[in-house]
């Protein structure tokens, strides 16, 4: 079983639908965290386009990088660049990854165009999970 964090600034967006799409995607393969370099709490558009996919993030919790610091990781996945260059040192043979994503909680305009930028986000981010699962974890 892998162990798998998903790290991003404030643990609100990005990274909670990552952690919702690799959990999905890699079952029984992985155990799957996220956190952020700060804790903004989860985003309840986040929570709600996932929803639409069929995947419920209302239960995850925004949650610290520092509270994670004694599970060794697999794999640290950041996805924002403020997070990759803040990420801290994990000791081990944990295998650092990096993708940016658009922060969808930037977004502006209208509710329906702000809800567009997180499904566009969302589905980045989907393709990534399933291709991360596909080609780490079979």
């Amino acid at each position: 079983m892998k162990n798998i964090l998903v790290l991003c600034t404030g643990n609100s967006c990005r990274s909670q639908i990552a952690e919702g799409y690799l959990r999905h995607f890699a079952g029984d393969k992985a155990t799957i965290y996220s956190a952020g370099i700060e804790t903004h709490g989860v985003n309840p558009k986040a929570i709600q386009v996932m929803a639409e996919d069929h995947i419920d993030i209302s239960s995850h919790t925004s949650n610290n990088v520092d509270e994670y610091m004694g599970i060794p990781f697999d794999y640290v996945i950041t996805v924002c660049d403020n997070a990759n260059e803040a990420c801290p040192y994990f000791p081990g043979k944990t295998k650092r990854l990096h993708q940016n994503f658009p922060d969808p909680a930037k977004a502006s305009g209208t509710p329906e165009e702000v809800l567009d930028e997180f499904r566009r986000v969302r589905d980045l981010i989907k393709v990534y999970a399933a291709d991360f699962v596909q080609t780490h974890l079979q």
